[in-house]
């Protein structure tokens, strides 16, 4: 018997596009997430962004809520249960959603690892992956790269962002 999560991933090229195609994210947020990821270097930052509804159903960001990593590892993270649940609850009670989920990665692209993958648990949500690598910093502003991912089904699908 072959458990499912030693089975790859179908390539997302071979699979329609949940959507969206592009995601807009507040500026005031995008800033508070890399400074958050810079705070926390070494390790891996992570934190949630709550909306008014799912990124995949066309919710807009409102706040960004950081969170502990739990690991404080340098390689992988995993949101504090505490953050988890204190940030989920008031999602609930505001009836907002999960819009998105994030992390840095302090030597890698950002692009979802494995790990990363196996991990999603918000289909409809963002994964929002900012670098730290220098490789990925944008040399014009300095800025570390911050790209977006639908990750459904264990499959990974780039969403254009846009920071306003």
């Amino acid at each position: 018997m072959v458990d499912e999560a030693d089975v790859a991933a179908p390539p997302a090229s071979d699979l329609a596009h949940p959507g969206p195609s592009e995601a807009m994210l507040p500026r005031s947020i995008a800033e508070a997430i890399v400074t958050q990821a810079r705070d926390e270097y070494p390790n891996e930052a992570c934190g949630i962004i709550a909306g008014t509804g799912y990124a995949g159903h066309g919710g807009a960001a409102l706040r960004y809520e950081a969170c502990r990593n739990e690991a404080a590892s340098p390689y992988r993270y995993s949101i504090h249960p505490d953050d988890a649940f204190r940030v989920l609850v008031a999602i609930d009670d505001a009836d907002e959603a999960v819009w998105g989920i994030v992390h840095s990665h302090v030597r890698s692209s950002a692009v979802p690892s494995l790990t990363d993958i196996g991990l999603a648990q918000f289909p409809d949500a963002l994964y929002i992956l900012v670098s730290l690598a220098d490789e990925e910093t944008d040399r014009a502003t300095g800025r570390p790269s911050m790209r977006a991912w639908r990750i459904v089904d264990k499959a990974t699908f780039e969403v254009a962002l846009v920071v306003r």
